[in-house]
C-alpha cells in the first residue's frame, strides 16, 4: 500500500531521513517509534506530500505521491485521515458539527451526515458529548473527537502523529484501544510516538527510528 524507496530528506543543517526503505501493506497497524527528531513526523508527512524527499520516492499504492498535480493530491489526501497531537478542532463548533463539517467539505448529503456522524461518535464513545464544544471536553475527549473526524469519510489509512503526547495514561490507553478498533475494521493505521509503553500494549509491528534511519523493524504478534 505504501512504499518508501530509498527516501532521504536533508534540510540545510540536518538530515531528517537517511535512505529509508519501508513497505506498509493494507490493513497493517504500524507504530513508528523514536525520540523527538528521529524522523517520525517527516516520514509520515511524506505520505501526504506535506514534505518532499531530497532523494528517493514515496508510493501510495502505485502512485508516486510527489509527482501529483494539486487536484490529484487533494483526491489522495481524501483517502487518508490524519490525527494530530494538538487536535486541530474547530473551537466554535460542537463535537457533532466538527465531524459533520468534514463531511460537508466533501459534499456529503444531509442524510449521509445524519446517518454517519452518530455512528462515529458512538465508535469513539462520545455520543453523550455530541453537543459540547471542544472547550467543554477533556483532553482525552478532544483527541477522541479528532479521531472521529479523521475517520468519518472512511479513509483507507489513518496517520496518528503523537496522538497521546498530551494525555495521561488512562486517556492514552483509550486512544490506543480506539485506534486498534479502527484497524480491526480494516483501516491501515500508522502511529508515530515516542512512548514505548503504548507500543508494547499494541503488540503489532514496530519500526524504530534513530537519526533519520530505520534501525529496527519488528513484527510482533500477540
Amino acid at each position: 500500500m505504501i512504499y518508501f524507496n530509498n527516501v532521504s530528506k536533508i534540510y540545510k543543517d540536518a538530515v531528517a531521513l537517511d535512505n529509508v526503505s519501508v513497505t506498509i501493506t493494507a490493513g497493517e497497524f504500524v507504530s513508528i517509534v523514536g525520540h523527538s527528531g528521529a524522523g517520525k513526523t517527516t516520514l509520515t508527512k511524506m505520505i501526504v506530500a506535506d514534505e518532499n524527499p531530497s532523494d528517493g520516492t514515496v508510493f501510495f499504492e502505485s502512485i508516486n505521491v510527489h509527482t501529483l498535480k494539486n487536484k490529484d493530491l487533494t483526491k489522495l489526501r481524501r483517502r487518508i485521515g490524519v490525527v494530530f497531537q494538538d487536535f486541530k478542532l474547530l473551537s466554535n463548533k460542537t463535537a457533532y458539527e466538527n465531524i459533520s463539517f468534514a463531511m460537508e467539505a466533501l459534499g456529503k448529503t444531509d442524510l449521509e451526515i445524519a446517518s454517519d456522524v452518530p455512528h462515529v461518535l458512538e465508535l469513539v464513545d462520545l455520543s453523550h458529548r455530541s453537543h459540547h464544544f471542544p472547550s467543554q471536553l477533556s483532553g482525552g475527549e478532544q483527541q477522541r473527537l479528532a479521531i472521529a473526524r479523521a475517520i468519518i469519510n472512511q479513509p483507507e489509512l489513518i496517520i496518528a502523529d503523537e496522538p497521546t503526547g498530551n494525555l495521561d495514561s488512562i486517556n492514552t490507553h483509550e486512544i490506543v484501544q480506539i485506534l486498534k478498533k479502527i484497524n480491526d475494521l480494516g483501516t491501515t493505521v500508522i502511529l508515530a510516538t515516542h512512548n514505548r509503553g503504548i507500543i508494547d500494549a499494541i503488540g503489532k509491528r514496530v519500526i524504530t527510528m534513530e537519526n533519520g534511519k530505520v534501525i529496527r523493524d519488528t513484527k510482533h504478534h500477540k
